[in-house]
C-alpha cells in the first residue's frame, strides 16, 4: 500500500537566480548535476522525462515561474505511488541564491528504505549542483551512467574503487585522486564529496564523477553517475566507464 512522505532540503548557491533556474528547470541544466538524461517542456502543463539507463520516468510540470518556482509531479505507478518536487528560488544580496526543495508523494511497500535513500541522495545531488554552479557554470555536462547489481559488500567494493582512484580507504574531501580509464586520458582530481558508506564524488578539470553503493537493503548495487564537460562522445564515455567498472569489480 502506498505510504505518504515529505522531505525538505535547502542550500545556498554562489550563483544568480537566473543561473540556478537554468540548472534546475532545463534538460541540459539538469543533465549537468542530476541523474540520467532529462527533457523539460518549458511551460506549466508541459511534459518532462528522466531517462536513466533506458528506464524513462515521465512527469508533468505543475509550476513554471522562471527564476522563482519550478515544480513537477511524476506519473503514477500501478500501485498509485508518485513523486512531486517543488524548487523555490530566492536571490540574496551579493549574488548568491537560496534553493529550497520540497519533495513529497506516495512511496511503495518498501517506503522506509526508499525514503532513507532519497534523504541522503539529495545531499549528494545538491552538493553536486553547488559544484557545477561554482566550477562549470554556463557549460553543459554529458551524463554518463553505469550500474552493477549485486556488486558485493560495501567495504570490499569501496576498497576496490578507492584503490583504483589512488585514494586512501576512507577518503576525505580535498584528497587528491587519479582517474585512469582505458580509452580516456588520465585525469587528476580532488575529492569534493565524501558521503560514506554510500557516496564518493571526485571533481576534475573536465567533470564531476560520482560513485555510489546502494547498501545491502537495495541489493549492493554500484552506480556511476558522472557529468563530463566539453567535447565528448556519450557512447564512447559510457563504454569506457562500463569497462572500468568491470575491471575494478572483477
Amino acid at each position: 500500500m502506498p505510504h505518504p512522505f515529505e522531505l525538505r532540503k535547502e542550500i545556498e548557491l554562489e550563483a544568480t537566480p537566473e543561473e540556478v533556474w537554468a540548472a534546475i528547470a532545463t534538460g541540459p541544466g539538469i543533465d549537468s548535476w542530476f541523474m540520467g538524461s532529462n527533457q523539460v517542456e518549458p511551460r506549466e502543463g508541459g511534459r518532462a522525462a528522466l531517462d536513466l539507463l533506458g528506464h524513462v520516468q515521465g512527469s508533468t510540470v505543475t509550476g513554471w515561474e522562471p527564476g522563482s518556482r519550478f515544480s513537477l509531479r511524476s506519473d503514477e505507478g500501478p500501485d498509485g505511488a508518485f513523486l512531486a518536487f517543488e524548487y523555490l528560488i530566492e536571490g540574496r544580496e551579493g549574488g548568491s541564491t537560496v534553493l529550497r526543495l520540497v519533495q513529497n508523494g506516495f512511496l511503495g511497500d518498501d517506503w522506509e528504505t526508499e525514503y532513507a535513500a532519497m534523504r541522503v541522495g539529495w545531499d549528494m545531488y545538491l552538493r553536486t549542483l553547488a559544484q557545477y554552479l561554482t566550477h562549470f557554470r554556463g557549460r553543459t555536462g554529458t551524463p554518463v551512467a553505469a550500474v552493477r547489481p549485486k556488486a558485493g559488500d560495501g567495504d570490499e567494493v569501496w576498497a576496490r574503487i578507492t584503490a583504483a582512484l589512488g585514494l586512501p580507504g576512507t577518503p576525505a574531501e580535498g584528497d587528491r585522486a587519479r582517474l585512469e580509464v582505458d580509452g580516456l586520458p588520465p585525469m587528476e582530481g580532488v575529492v569534493d564529496y565524501a558521503g560514506f558508506p554510500t557516496f564518493l564524488g571526485v571533481r576534475t578539470e573536465d567533470g564531476l564523477y560520482r560513485f555510489i553503493h546502494s547498501g545491502p537493503l537495495r541489493g549492493d548495487t554500484v552506480v556511476l553517475g558522472h557529468h563530463v564537460f566539453g567535447d565528448a562522445d556519450p557512447e564512447e564515455l559510457r563504454k569506457a566507464w562500463d569497462s572500468w567498472l568491470d575491471d575494478v569489480l572483477s
